[in-house]
């Protein structure tokens, strides 16, 4: 009895110290990219748009192609729970990209940690999504969806480090990283 008590307090407080870590981390603010990574990811973001074509499938062919996590976000526009994404801590150089039809949206230089429990960035990679609209929660939200596929992938928000003061925050299910070679 004394163990299983002893491994419950464990669990629990092992928990508390990631809701802790968490939170700190939020009022902490995000973490600022070093500057050579933002000239770089600055470039990245400012070179010629891609030709591509047009990814249109039936809801049938998407789910066969999708899993049911990333159907939910990328066709209904659901959003994965925060720190779940295994993206949250990928630190390799390389390019994030579209989990439905994989079309590069971000490289390793643009992602920063907001202490927001998803994967963030504070530019995209030229041609990546298309913006629009959102009043789901009532007031005005800026969402973003692939340019190729039309997947949903998140909402931008005005409270990202500099430059651009931007945070793209992307549900980690929808994004594959591909690690340079």
């Amino acid at each position: 009895m004394k163990r299983r008590n002893f491994l419950t307090n464990m669990a629990v407080t092992a928990g508390g110290l990631t809701v802790f870590k968490d939170l700190f981390a939020q009022r902490m603010g995000p973490s600022s990219p070093d500057a050579a990574t933002v000239r770089t990811a600055m470039a990245q973001a400012a070179g010629p748009v891609p030709k591509f074509d047009k990814l249109e499938l039936s809801k049938d062919e998407w789910k066969k192609r999708l899993t049911p996590a990333q159907f939910d976000v990328l066709r209904n526009e659901g959003t994965e729970r925060a720190t779940t994404s295994p993206l949250n801590h990928e630190k390799r150089k390389g390019a994030f990209h579209c989990a439905g039809c994989d079309h590069p949206l971000f490289t390793s230089e643009m992602k920063y940690e907001s202490g927001t429990g998803w994967p963030s960035f504070f530019t995209t990679l030229p041609g990546a999504f298309a913006k629009s609209t959102d009043y789901k929660l009532i007031y005005p939200r800026t969402e973003y969806h692939c340019a190729r596929c039309g997947g949903h992938h998140g909402h931008v928000f005005k409270d990202g480090p500099a430059p651009t003061g931007e945070r793209w925050c992307n549900n980690g299910v929808a994004l594959v990283f591909k690690p340079s070679a």
